[in-house]
């Protein structure tokens, strides 16, 4: 049987993010219960707003780039950075672009047969634990199954190490463990 194919980002642009060093935490777990994980940075795909008269004139090639993406992975690790409750303006353009009708194909058909794990960090005491119900709704609503467990760290500018990992160990398993049961139940649906 094939390795679970999963594709890890986090919903940032900036460099630091601490959302990155958490989806990567992810992706580890993911990685050691014999998942193939690509990694991408969001930064590396700008992208302009979703527009229809924009799209009517030929869809991005990062949106194209990033179709193409969805359709080579069985499965989504994401850390939403929480912007004012919410989830990032990036990431919701990037799942709007994605969505974007395919001709000949169903419509959502990237996002079809998904599974997905959702994460969060920030500096504040939930963790951007709100902007993951909108996140949760969303994907839902495009067909992608969202596994239940989540987990959002509180205080992020000091729950890193120098190296990117959390430091605190209990934190540190229970986030690879999110990449793990990813990769596990894709592995199980698989059969």
């Amino acid at each position: 049987m094939p390795a679970p194919k999963i594709l890890a980002f986090a919903g940032s642009l900036r460099v630091g993010s601490y959302n990155k060093k958490l989806v990567q935490i992810a992706a580890e777990g993911a990685r050691q219960a014999g998942a193939e994980v690509t990694y991408i940075d969001l930064r590396d795909y700008p992208l302009p707003i979703m527009d229809e008269d924009l799209e009517a004139q030929g869809t991005p090639e990062n949106a194209l780039k990033l179709k193409q993406l969805m359709f080579e992975h069985q499965g989504l690790l994401i850390a939403s950075a929480e912007y004012n409750s919410s989830l990032s303006a990036v990431l919701k353009n990037t799942i709007d672009w994605i969505s974007r009708p395919i001709p000949g194909k169903p419509r959502l058909a990237c996002y079809i047969d998904k599974v997905a794990v959702i994460m969060s960090t920030s500096t504040g005491a939930l963790g951007g634990l709100r902007g993951l119900v909108h996140l949760r709704a969303i994907l839902s609503n495009i067909n992608v199954l969202v596994l239940p467990e989540q987990i959002s760290i509180p205080n992020a500018a000091e729950a890193f190490g120098p190296e990117g990992q959390l430091s605190d160990s209990a934190k540190q398993v229970a986030i690879q463990g999110l990449g793990q049961r990813l990769a596990m139940t894709i592995g199980k649906l698989q059969n």
